[in-house]
């Protein structure tokens, strides 16, 4: 066998303007397509997480593909890194393609696979493709990372050139997959999942939501926000294309991608944001972190009606929308006095859009701890936000039907009291902290 390319699919799950698949199609060399259902991943999550069933599912689209032009993926389970020592001993690998990921685990993971490939001769090659900017792209003028949003955003946009946004246009060079009848694609219940109930939002968003998304994104009841992240996550659509789109329609769409990009180079430059915050002070806040009311909270049974509309929306659909993701963080941290890591874990769980640096980030934000972070004393009214975004109760009667009878709960705290005592902890530690 003459020596190939492999080209390795992670979050980047199409075949259209994929600069490392462009890259390793014009090398010359078949590219053979693997894709690897990583145990390091999959035994975290439970048997029905809709993920797994979305990735599964784009999986199988994209073998049709590849079918088209002649070829197959490679599709195993297991650890990745014995995967390709296996993977090594059937084929002549010449090299190995793919876009870079940038969370903690994927770097270790990528460095051990490209020491492998060293050791066989074979090159380990990786590209930018999920942002347009990369960790060390946009900086100041000392060179150092931004922790604010805008003058980050401000950097951001006057480093933008077309070139940032050309397309990786791989069909010219479908004749260069490696030739193969198509090969055995596991299925959901031998990766030991389940199919979901839960719908995938379409790939595409109508040009009339973006125009319009400055203007409506805030009122939860109107279907007026783009509900592409779980798309982004997946690399199932290009961010150079929504980019170019956004420059067109709306600059606070636009903003909002980039926000995305800020929050990843956070995770990358500032990776203790994993595990604690962001700013090391607020690491002494007493949490009260009671655990009943934490389950109050999660089954969106507070009493607050917006708050428990975000959280049922969230749990029997895997979407919450963004002003209620704010709202239910500011109601967990500061209400409740509950730690935001429980929160994060939670919406970890849950949301089909599940991302660890925006998710990280807006938990931050909202507890105060974070970078660009809402200050602590800024404490959302849960009924005001009611009166503000949704006062005709038209989002908070789909989701609490029991909203306005006797079967729906008198709120659980009382937010004067609430906001009066998490400014008195909040204080009281970060004065503590600064006095030592």
């Amino acid at each position: 066998m003459n020596a190939i390319t492999v080209f390795w699919f992670r979050r980047d799950l199409r075949l259209g303007d994929n600069t490392g698949l462009y890259h390793a199609l014009r090398t010359g060399r078949p590219v053979l397509p693997i894709f690897i259902f990583d145990e390091e991943i999959l035994e975290e999550l439970p048997t029905k997480d809709a993920r797994v069933a979305f990735i599964h599912k784009q999986i199988l689209l994209l073998q049709q593909q590849l079918q088209g032009a002649g070829s197959s993926m490679i599709v195993r389970i297991g650890r990745p890194l014995e995967v390709w020592k296996e993977l090594f001993t059937q084929y002549p690998i010449h090299a190995i393609y793919t876009n870079r990921d940038y969370e903690p685990y994927a770097i270790q993971r990528d460095a051990e696979v490209a020491a492998l490939a060293r050791q066989h001769g074979a090159q380990f090659r990786s590209f930018k493709d999920q942002v347009t900017f990369e960790l060390n792209e946009v900086v100041s003028q000392a060179g150092t990372p931004y922790t604010v949003f805008t003058p980050y955003k401000n950097k951001w946009k006057s480093l933008l050139t077309p070139a940032h946004l050309s397309v990786y246009d791989t069909a010219p060079f479908k004749g260069c997959f490696y030739p193969s009848s198509a090969l055995p694609i596991p299925s959901l219940k031998a990766l030991g999942f389940e199919e979901s109930h839960l719908p995938f939002p379409p790939q595409s968003v109508d040009n009339e939501v973006i125009r319009h998304y400055d203007e409506r994104r805030d009122i939860p009841s109107l279907d007026a926000t783009s509900r592409l992240g779980i798309h982004l996550r997946f690399g199932t659509i290009s961010i150079r294309q929504l980019v170019k789109k956004a420059m067109s329609l709306n600059e606070t769409f636009l903003n909002e991608l980039i926000w995305r990009e800020f929050y990843m180079q956070i995770l990358g430059q500032f990776p203790h944001v994993i595990n604690g915050p962001f700013k090391p002070a607020y690491g002494a806040i007493p949490w009260r972190n009671d655990q009943a009311d934490f389950e109050k909270w999660k089954a969106g049974k507070t009493g607050f009606p917006l708050v428990d509309a975000g959280m049922r929306q969230l749990n029997a659909t895997g979407f919450m929308h963004n002003r209620l993701r704010m709202l239910t963080a500011s109601f967990l941290t500061k209400h409740l006095l509950i730690n935001w890591q429980w929160g994060e874990a939670y919406f970890a769980e849950k949301l089909l859009d599940y991302e660890l640096s925006s998710n990280n980030g807006g938990w931050q934000w909202a507890a105060g701890c974070g970078t660009d972070a809402a200050p602590y004393f800024r404490i959302f009214n849960p009924e005001s936000q009611l009166k503000k975004f949704d006062p005709k109760a038209v989002f908070v009667k789909k989701w609490v039907p029991e909203y306005g009878t006797p079967a729906y709960p008198a709120p659980m705290v009382n937010h004067k009291m609430a906001r009066e005592r998490c400014l008195e902890v909040y204080k009281t530690a970060l004065n503590g902290v600064r006095n030592l």
